[in-house]
């Protein structure tokens, strides 16, 4: 019998998800642990694997095309074998947002005829873009023209393309010095030759200008990007920050890391910050608290993530139950935690539920900068550069290896006061070389 594939819950907070690619094509072989897909969800691209062997039957969601977890997305089964849609529970695929601009107005014949660089028709009442209509004798013409119709803006009933508007917009296109190259690229990527600006002080449209505007048509944003794009403007104006930076002496932690890496162990200051700072949350159980502004919950557990960098937005591992690691153990798992990141392999629940977030752009050479509080928390901290400088110790400049820190914190739940004793607790930790000697 013919077997569902089915969209996986790949974490418990995960709700819906997208198809990235497909790997498989319909009536090609499928092995049993073979990879078949790539979805998206809103924090990472993952591998999906295929729990039978056969043929992939059907593809019923598309790429691109996001869909709840648990739907049916697709049929595997012996070649030819029947297969109907009411086997698996089926909904009607979510598609892509895809944000609309509002035609601006022209100030001549022109330009009203044709939809600017950039633009998209206007949308529906429902949101939804409208479809493109065009008479006979306008579909015609500009098919002998060898022309893109939809480019055109329609001054027809209802925003028909009618035979004036094509008329309109060759008086245009026919004034245009356009390279046969450039002019082939045009029509293969539909673009409005009308809307390209030459670079060239001549006025002749080149291939270099057609792509030019090509890499400046508007894009979708990634879901891992309007993810952190929905999440941090929620808690940026929903919550109020403020800021608290110390400066932190690490002469002596780095010297003494610099020991421990000549004996084999190689520990990132980061591993030390994740230790002080689940030591300081014990000491301050408030920051590992958050508030909707009426009542707080607190956290029992000190789960901490780490803001770690990719090439298309960053990502949020956590590391659990910090408080009972050492810094080893602190740095084994950070490690896993990060390669997977990097890798595309972090599951969903390895991304949530931290209770406090470490942003570390020491290695980017950052001189002090502050982060955003990520929703369901109530402070971040912020990890610049440490740098060399020149300080006053007893009466004397002298040049120390010197790192700033700076705390966001919800001003809701957290008070200046507060913030300085814990930040500064923190800190008072990574300048205690006695005390990593005693839990090393």
């Amino acid at each position: 019998m013919a077997q569902p594939i089915i969209m996986p819950k790949l974490g418990q907070m995960t709700e819906e998800s997208t198809i990235v690619r497909w790997l498989k094509r319909e009536g090609e072989p499928v092995a049993k642990g073979e990879i078949l897909f790539e979805i998206e969800t809103d924090k990472a691209v993952m591998e999906v694997e295929s729990f039978f062997q056969g043929t992939l039957l059907k593809i019923l969601v598309q790429e691109g095309e996001t869909v709840p977890v648990m739907q049916t997305v697709g049929f595997v089964g012996e070649p030819g074998e029947r297969f109907t849609l009411d086997q698996a529970p089926i909904s009607t695929p979510v598609a892509p947002a895809k944000e609309a601009k509002s035609p601006s107005s022209a100030s001549s014949p022109a330009e009203s005829s044709r939809i600017p660089l950039n633009e998209s028709p206007a949308t529906t009442e429902t949101g939804e873009a409208p479809r493109f209509k065009i008479s006979p004798r306008a579909k015609r013409l500009a098919r002998n023209r060898g022309i893109q119709a939809t480019g055109i803006r329609g001054t027809g009933p209802g925003g028909r393309v009618i035979e004036r508007d094509v008329k309109s917009y060759l008086v245009d296109y026919d004034r245009l010095r356009v390279g046969p190259a450039a002019r082939q690229l045009a029509a293969q990527e539909s673009l409005d030759l009308l809307a390209v600006h030459p670079l060239a002080g001549d006025g002749r449209i080149r291939v270099e200008d057609v792509r030019a505007a090509i890499s400046e048509r508007p894009r979708t944003l990634s879901r891992m990007r309007q993810a952190i794009a929905e999440r941090l403007t929620r808690s940026f104006t929903t919550t109020p920050h403020f800021f608290v930076t110390v400066s932190v002496d690490v002469t002596e932690l780095s010297a003494w890391r610099e020991r421990l890496r000549q004996q084999g162990r190689n520990y990132s200051i980061t591993d030390f910050i994740v230790r002080a700072a689940a030591l300081a949350l014990s000491e301050f159980p408030d920051v590992n608290s958050t508030t909707d502004g009426r009542s707080v919950q607190w956290h029992c557990h000190i789960h901490i993530g780490l803001a770690v960098s990719l090439h298309n937005g960053l990502v949020v591992p956590v590391i659990r139950d910090a408080r009972d690691l050492g810094v080893e153990e602190i740095h084994e798992r950070a490690g896993e935690l990060i390669a997977k990141a990097r890798a595309g392999k972090l599951t969903p629940d390895e991304m949530a539920g931290s209770t406090f977030t470490i942003s570390n752009m020491g290695m980017l050479d950052v001189e002090n900068f502050t982060a955003i509080i990520n929703p369901g928390e109530s402070a971040i901290l912020a990890v610049s550069s440490a740098r060399p400088e020149p300080v006053v110790r007893n009466g004397q400049v002298v040049v120390r290896t010197m790192m700033k820190m700076t705390l966001s914190s919800d001003h809701r739940l957290i008070d200046g006061a507060l913030a300085a004793r814990f930040i500064n607790a923190i800190k008072t930790r990574l300048e205690d070389i006695a005390l990593w000697n005693q839990t090393m």
